[in-house]
């Protein structure tokens, strides 16, 4: 199986020949026209239309043009390669849609964050509520503090739409396992976020993982892998085998973001995850709420039956914490406990 959605796909040249492909005569035509029209020396072979262009900015509003100029349907046609103008290249060699290209040049410092890493861990703290100590950290993928500032669900949107969501995903499960080597000692839950969609073939997909946890000396059943889209699972059986993989190599799997109601009780039991994640929207203020309490006894009821150790997220006052420990919930997260911070100040000798 090609592992190319994993793989870096590189800085835009500066300048340099862009080629755009398309199996329709009319739209091969139009796209000469259209280009000609705003100045390119176009060069049209077989299926192909090039020009060449002098820097990034220009490009940028050749694609903006581009969108304007030709529907959805004739877009999605379109397949696009950029050749570096100072390095022989091959442009046949990659070729990619039009609109994970339109996304990459629309947001070039988002995608140079992607493409070089430039990003880092935060950790929460996860309370073992009974003992009251702490029992592990999540995960949570953040700027770098000299680097370019991004939101981290605007950086996965984006990424989404680039078709570098695979290569994203892979990279910050592997600066989590990374960052929490030094960090947090050996016997404390790592809990790392990870999305379903991103993972085509888990054992091709998932080998950097465990090869980076094992170069790490990350024992492997300190590390919790959490599905982030639980409401949105589409293929279960598929889900199922991603879980699979990861308890196979000694490791652990959770489910986030938890609601209620049947759909997610039928999903806590095909799945029988190691974890159970409730909703912040669920415990926020359910100390006041008879229904949200109700929600809370029936997951805890079904991790139960299934043997899975319920965490409550988003907990921010102590009547949650009091609440979320009267129904059985065995470990919190939330302001209330401590807010998220750089990895690097848990100032936590692992060795």
């Amino acid at each position: 199986m090609s592992c190319s959605q994993c793989r870096p796909a590189g800085v835009f040249p500066s300048e340099g020949t862009f080629h755009i492909r398309t199996d329709h005569p009319v739209l091969l035509q139009s796209l000469q026209q259209c280009l000609a029209s705003h100045g390119f020396n176009v060069n049209v072979n077989l299926e192909i239309v090039s020009a060449d262009y002098n820097n990034l900015s220009s490009l940028q509003s050749l694609f903006e043009e581009l969108k304007k100029e030709f529907n959805k349907q004739a877009l999605h046609s379109f397949f696009c390669s950029l050749e570096s103008a100072s390095v022989e290249s091959n442009p046949f060699k990659t070729w990619i849609p039009f609109s994970h290209l339109y996304e990459r040049i629309a947001h070039p410092e988002l995608y140079q964050v992607i493409q070089e890493q430039l990003f880092t861990t935060y950790s929460q703290p996860i309370i073992h509520l009974a003992a009251n100590e702490i029992y592990g950290y999540e995960f949570l993928l953040r700027p770098l503090e000299d680097g370019h500032d991004f939101k981290p669900y605007e950086l996965f949107q984006m990424a989404e739409r680039a078709g570098l969501q695979a290569l994203l995903d892979g990279k910050a499960r592997i600066t989590s396992i990374q960052n929490s080597a030094d960090a947090v000692p050996r016997g404390v839950k790592r809990f790392i976020n990870f999305l379903p969609s991103s993972i085509y073939d888990p054992k091709h997909c998932l080998a950097t993982t465990f090869k980076a946890a094992a170069e790490a000396g990350v024992d492997s059943q300190d590390l919790v892998f959490e599905v982030v889209e639980t409401e949105e699972i589409a293929d279960i059986d598929h889900l199922k085998s991603i879980l699979t993989a990861y308890q196979e190599q000694g490791m652990k799997v959770a489910l986030d973001d938890l609601g209620a109601g049947h759909s997610t009780l039928s999903v806590l039991k095909e799945l029988r995850p190691d974890y159970v994640k409730i909703d912040r929207k669920i415990v926020s203020f359910c100390d006041e709420d008879k229904e949200k309490q109700h929600m809370i006894k029936q997951i805890v009821e079904v991790a139960n039956e299934i043997g899975a150790i319920v965490l409550a997220e988003g907990i921010e006052r102590k009547e949650e914490a009091d609440m979320a420990r009267h129904f059985g919930v065995q470990l919190a997260q939330g302001y209330y406990f401590g807010k998220p911070v750089p990895t690097e100040k848990l100032m936590i000798s692992a060795r």
